[in-house]
């Protein structure tokens, strides 16, 4: 008898162990333990972990973590303004996760990050005049559903945008088969520039994966970034913890883990 291997459930308990805050409990519970056994370096390791638990939830924390990742430069009004009129574009929108259901509205929506990605996307589709395409499947973790992430965002952009979708690419679980799933559509009803709309911290990563299908097929892709800040702009209440600030570094390392696996 053979056992199946569970990627999805292995995925699932290996990120949890790597993302905030689980190092730094371990850390945390190290620490504590040498203390107690009264070995050099315990109340270090604890006020370290301590330290790093608070940080961890913070958004100075999570701005600095990006900027050593790498950030998208900002794409302008007046570029995007500057695109009208040429034929030959398109703007993508990159999946980020659905509610499977949301009882107010009865049926699957847009999780908050994919939801962003959309309202950006849009506003950019109607700016420079160039269709709209979005491309997101059901994700390898994503064991819970049922429709892709396409079907579902190409009701939410009639119903609340009033736009259709020229493009829903369905099939994709990961960065890389969005990529490749998509472009040659693209590119077969005579796109050659994309502007690509996923979150900052998520770029870097979209922007290889693009890339390397792009090339071969003669399209350029231009980074279209969500939730950058403002230059400058950090504040007391930036240094305490809160909700935004630890998804946000959680996000931000697992982009940077994502990013090295290669997925």
């Amino acid at each position: 008898m053979s056992l199946a291997f569970d990627y999805s459930g292995f995925k699932t308990l290996l990120l949890a162990a790597m993302l905030p805050p689980a190092p730094m409990l371990l850390l945390a519970a190290w620490g504590g333990w040498r203390l107690k056994r009264g070995r050099r370096g315990g109340g270090w390791m604890l006020g370290m972990a301590l330290a790093l638990v608070w940080l961890s939830a913070t958004e100075v924390a999570g701005e600095w973590l990006s900027r050593a990742a790498g950030q998208p430069p900002l794409l302008k009004p007046a570029e995007v303004d500057a695109l009208r009129g040429q034929g030959d574009g398109a703007v993508l929108v990159l999946g980020g996760g659905v509610r499977r259901q949301v009882p107010e509205f009865g049926y699957a929506r847009a999780n908050e990050i994919t939801g962003e990605r959309l309202a950006y996307g849009v506003w950019l589709a109607r700016r420079s005049g160039w269709p709209l395409g979005f491309s997101g499947g059901i994700g390898w973790t994503a064991t819970d559903l049922h429709q892709s992430e396409a079907s579902i965002v190409a009701r939410v952009v009639a119903t609340d945008y009033g736009m259709p979708l020229r493009w829903a690419e369905g099939q994709s679980r990961d960065t890389r088969e969005n990529a490749a799933n998509t472009l040659p559509l693209l590119a077969k009803a005579g796109v050659r520039h994309i502007l690509l709309v996923t979150h900052e911290e998520h770029m870097g990563r979209a922007m290889r994966a693009f890339e390397a299908e792009a090339v071969p097929l003669g399209i350029s892709v231009r980074p279209a970034p969500v939730g950058l800040r403002p230059e400058g702009a950090i504040s007391f209440d930036d240094w305490c913890p809160s909700t935004g600030g630890f998804e946000r570094v959680r996000y931000v390392v697992y982009e940077t883990l994502a990013w090295w696996a290669g997925r």
